[in-house]
């Protein structure tokens, strides 16, 4: 199998630890690089910031929750750019006003609180036993102090301005896996189904004792599955350079 070249974008309030596990086991088989969303306020401009530092060949993308809205965001703007995605617990909806008000209240609380309002995240994201490890809870709350409140607040902002990007998922043409964690209830197993059946294609996992944070909670499954799903891929078609890419301008696509 020809190695592949992935670009994973983490979670809200994650860095490159996210994907420690995955980059790491699947070394032999992909060359991985983890995208920075910490530098702009919105979905787009998250998007562009991506692109902009993009591999310049066609690259496998893969988006975990926040990562996930970006990836979309990408697949609108820069679709030949993309040779296969994944998407993990996350969701193609917009933001519930509900949604909305309990992120507002974070950032609201997080002005004096920051480390409880990482908890109280943890709490929502990770099943109990996993929130308790070092594996999962200490790894979230320490980037998530890395990261720290106004990134947090950044991100907040973006993900409460996101775009409904279902009317586009039937427009996905590249091999799309799509994975979720039985208990995840931030982003649970039915809006997965949904862009699975919208998704011309798509293969959809489901893991079981697993909740929002798949990558940590369940590295091995998740490593597992995304290997299986690389090896299955068709190779790679040559690899001249995209027009456009490496400049932040979208290889033609209309945005």
């Amino acid at each position: 199998m020809d190695r592949k070249t992935i670009l994973m974008l983490p979670g809200l309030l994650n860095d490159a630890t996210l994907y420690e596990n995955q980059v790491s086991a699947l070394a032999d088989v992909a060359k991985c690089t983890v995208g920075d969303l910490t530098r702009s306020s919105t979905i787009a401009d998250m998007a562009d910031d991506v692109l902009a530092a993009a591999p310049e060949t066609p690259f496998v993308l893969v988006g975990m929750s926040m990562g996930g809205y970006v990836a979309l965001e990408i697949m609108r703007r820069a679709p030949k750019r993309v040779s296969a995605l994944a998407l993990l617990d996350t969701s193609a909806r917009p933001d519930t006003e509900e949604a909305t008000a309990g992120r507002e209240a974070l950032i609201a609380r997080g002005k004096t609180e920051f480390p409880k309002v990482v908890e109280a995240l943890l709490a929502k994201l990770a099943l109990p036993d996993h929130a308790d490890t070092p594996e999962v809870g200490s790894a979230f709350q320490s980037m998530a102090i890395s990261v720290g409140y106004e990134v947090f607040v950044q991100q907040q902002r973006a993900i409460i301005g996101r775009p409904d990007s279902r009317p586009s998922l039937a427009a996905i043409r590249c091999p799309t896996l799509i994975v979720c964690g039985a208990d995840d209830s931030l982003t649970p197993p039915e809006v997965h189904k949904e862009m699975a059946e919208a998704i011309p294609g798509a293969r959809l996992e489901i893991i079981p004792e697993c909740g929002h944070l798949s990558p940590l909670e369940q590295p091995d499954k998740v490593t597992a599955i995304l290997r299986d799903w690389l090896q299955s891929l068709p190779p790679e078609k040559g690899g001249e350079p995209i027009p456009g890419a490496g400049d932040g301008v979208d290889s033609g696509e209309p945005r």
